[in-house]
């Protein structure tokens, strides 16, 4: 395997590497957003656009704090009792499961 071949493999495998943990950031947002909008008493459509706002987020800016914030401030909005560390162990809950998820699709 030359050099080239080498180099092509491995931007190979982190474009997938990259494009797999987008999909795994995605869909842990996704049951967070289902989560906090239960707790928040959205249903069906409501709850579903609600778990779109909190994938959308996440585009703010690097990391999960954009994430964070915004179930943060909307949990503090409704009066929904809920820790920061309880919203960060469901996000560290919910990406273990979301990373399941995405990797037996």
């Amino acid at each position: 395997m030359s050099l080239n071949d080498r180099e092509r493999d491995f931007e190979s495998r982190y474009a997938h590497d990259q494009e797999l943990r987008f999909r795994i950031e995605a869909r842990r947002n996704k049951l967070l957003g289902l989560w906090a909008a239960e707790l928040l008493g959205k249903t069906g459509d409501d709850a579903k656009a609600y778990a779109q706002e909190v994938i959308k987020a996440d585009f703010i800016e690097p990391g999960d704090n954009d994430v964070f914030q915004k179930i943060r401030k909307d949990f503090d909005a409704a009066g929904v009792d809920q820790s920061d560390h309880q919203i960060r162990r469901h996000m560290a809950q919910f990406l273990g499961e979301a990373e399941t998820q995405v990797r037996t699709e």
